[in-house]
């Protein structure tokens, strides 16, 4: 994101986001040391399984209340500019990947990885968008 740490709206944000991401690292370590240990079945495993993905959720939350906290109008497009190229570079690498699992022998691409792609493509698109606006 292209902004100065003393606006108030990106304080939010980075802090929102670093308790929604201490919440994802707790509950994924949770999931990944229990399953192999105590095999939880039923309920309690679909539960524990979807423990990781309340945070994920969490962020797409926490990024919805800066867009409607950001008052610069510039960081905003930006930000939101960064996010649709990274929308569109997961789509287009999931897109191809998906055909090649189809008719080659590939790895297959699994679905938990396809967010922090989508979060990589937007940092991405971020650092060309502060190079452009320089």
């Amino acid at each position: 994101m292209i902004c100065s740490p003393v606006n108030p709206a990106v304080r939010r944000y980075t802090f929102r986001m670093a308790i929604s991401m201490l919440f994802y690292c707790v509950f994924l370590v949770a999931a990944v040391w229990t399953f192999p240990r105590y095999h939880p079945m039923g309920l309690p495993a679909y539960g524990l399984a979807l423990l990781p993905a309340l945070p994920v959720v969490g962020i797409l939350v926490v990024v919805g209340f800066y867009l409607g906290e950001e008052k610069d109008e510039f960081l905003r497009n930006l930000f939101i500019q960064a996010m649709v190229w990274g929308i569109g570079a997961t789509l287009a690498v999931t897109t191809v990947w998906g055909f090649l699992e189809l008719f080659v022998p590939v790895p297959h691409l699994q679905l938990y990885l396809i967010f922090p792609l989508f979060w990589a493509f937007v940092g991405i698109a971020a650092g060309l968008l502060r190079l452009r606006y320089r």
